[in-house]
């Protein structure tokens, strides 16, 4: 066996990893996605040996931009159908990057009938459930159909069964243009769990402001394919002249009138915003060199290092941690998934490294609030 290869377990301990925790190798889904630990996941898909997805390919010199529309129409389709809500999304040249809250509550609130009807809006579906569907609720809920309906329930609020109804699609159609056959998509999605509230709002931050570091855009709501122009869009009043997703709604009057059902991030519209705005300036500056001046009160609320955080959504430091959150939070997460090792403690330290210094930047109505576990439903 080659030297290099029988040394490896020597590096692990550099990260805190065992073998089986080696950052290269995949994790089973079930090690990655918990309802019981949270609902909200980054989630990355990315073309194979770098093809493009959209925009302007320098090597051939064709241009794909009009792919963009594909994945926002799809995105616009799938949460109509999907328990899926999305937060936040941007889609680049060879990759796309969605922030998706799973909706366990309300897909369990679905009538059997319901769930047979959202499936055939997805796939053909045999002849028998066309017939049920037709028929009404009274076939729906007989007790033969338990089992089916509880496994389409299920697929409908998966996200391997949501990214599946996204990418398969596209990749043929990108294949039927291109003339070619074979994959498109770089393997399976890259899917990050966000455990608490900063760590929600580091990946929305992080993804929103995509566009305007790799360059495409010169200010953050100028990002046509992605979701932070549908949030400026709306803030100012105005309807968003591009394609795109429904988006959870970001709460109107602050974190206090949240109903505590975790159905919204816990920031305003108007508050993200700033965080969008301070944390643009950041990138400007050179990935997170030079921090801007008036630090957001929320990133104090949150408990996030407002430099780490500049770094973070400048650089993309964490992007691939299969895990975001603090360093509290990332135990409990640990444990709920029987797993004694994970990568991302050192910088889940250093991000929340402010986590017991909120009242610093704080206005006195926030004063009292404390990083808290997103509820699973």
């Amino acid at each position: 066996m080659p030297a290099a290869v029988t040394s490896m377990p020597k590096l692990f301990p550099l990260f805190g990893l065992k073998s089986e925790g080696y950052p290269g190798m995949g994790q089973p889904r079930r090690n990655q996605i918990s309802l019981k630990a949270t609902p909200y996941y980054h989630l990355v898909s990315r073309c194979v040996r770098r093809e493009f997805l959209c925009g302007h390919d320098l090597l051939t010199g064709k241009d794909y931009s009009h792919r963009r529309q594909w994945i926002c129409q799809r995105l616009e389709r799938l949460v109509q159908i999907f328990a899926v809500d999305v937060c936040a999304y941007a889609v680049m040249s060879n990759h796309y990057h969605l922030v998706v809250r799973i909706d366990e509550q309300t897909a369990r609130s679905w009538t059997p009938h319901e769930v047979l009807r959202r499936w055939l809006m997805l796939f053909k579906g045999p002849a028998w459930m066309h017939e049920v569907v037709q028929s009404g609720h009274r076939m729906a809920s007989h007790p033969s159909m338990s089992l089916v309906v509880a496994m389409y329930r299920s697929r409908l609020m998966s996200l391997s069964w949501f990214m599946r109804c996204i990418n398969e699609p596209i990749a043929r159609r990108a294949n039927r243009e291109d003339g070619v056959n074979g994959h498109f998509w770089q393997g399976r999605y890259r899917c990050q769990a966000l455990l608490d509230e900063g760590a929600l709002m580091t990946a929305m931050t992080y993804v929103d402001l995509n566009p305007l570091r790799a360059g495409i855009v010169e200010r953050p709501e100028d990002a046509e394919y992605a979701s932070v122009a549908q949030r400026f869009a709306h803030a100012a009043g105005s309807p968003f002249p591009g394609t795109g997703p429904k988006l959870m709604a970001l709460p109107a009057g602050g974190a206090e009138e949240s109903d505590g059902s975790g159905a919204s991030p816990p920031l305003t519209l108007l508050e993200y915003l700033e965080l969008i705005d301070w944390s643009a300036r950041a990138v400007a500056a050179g990935k997170g060199a030079a921090m801007p001046d008036g630090i957001p009160p929320v990133l104090s609320r949150l408990g996030l290092s407002s430099e780490m955080f500049g770094d973070f959504v400048a650089a993309g430091g964490g992007h691939g941690l299969a895990v975001l959150g603090d360093p509290d939070s990332l135990r409990s997460w640990a444990v709920s998934l029987g797993r004694h090792y994970f990568r991302g403690r050192r910088l889940a330290a250093a991000l929340f490294r402010r986590a017991g210094e909120r009242l610093r930047f704080s206005s006195s109505k926030h004063v009292d609030r404390s990083q808290r576990l997103l509820p699973s439903t």
